[in-house]
């Protein structure tokens, strides 16, 4: 992943309410959820959301695609793995013995 990318990301989840639709959407999985159904579980007003929404699709991190007359947004889990790939890059200059701890997370889920 290109560094720029990769700050673009992070400049998008640098924000509660953006950081909250991103953990709820990685949560939902492929699937996604409605807009209306982020919105509700979130409490964030629909004018808010959708200009969060839109921050985190311009930075690659969701996909959106319309069902009928709803938009679904789901975690674009590509991009997800290649920006966790991007900080793990360089962890303990590749003796991973001394990462065991974050490799234990990856491995738990």
């Amino acid at each position: 992943m290109d560094e720029d990318i990769a700050i673009e990301a992070f400049a998008a989840l640098a924000q509660s309410s953006r950081m909250a639709i991103f953990r709820l959407l990685v949560r939902a999985g492929p699937d996604g959820l409605q807009v209306s159904e982020i919105g509700r579980r979130l409490g964030i007003l629909p004018s808010t959301l959708s200009g969060h929404l839109s921050v985190l699709k311009r930075a690659g991190l969701l996909k959106a695609r319309r069902h009928r007359r709803e938009i679904h947004y789901s975690a674009n889990l590509e991009v997800v793995n290649a920006l966790v790939g991007f900080l793990l890059a360089d962890c303990c200059d590749g003796r991973l013995e001394n990462c065991s701890q974050i490799l234990s997370l990856l491995e738990t889920g």
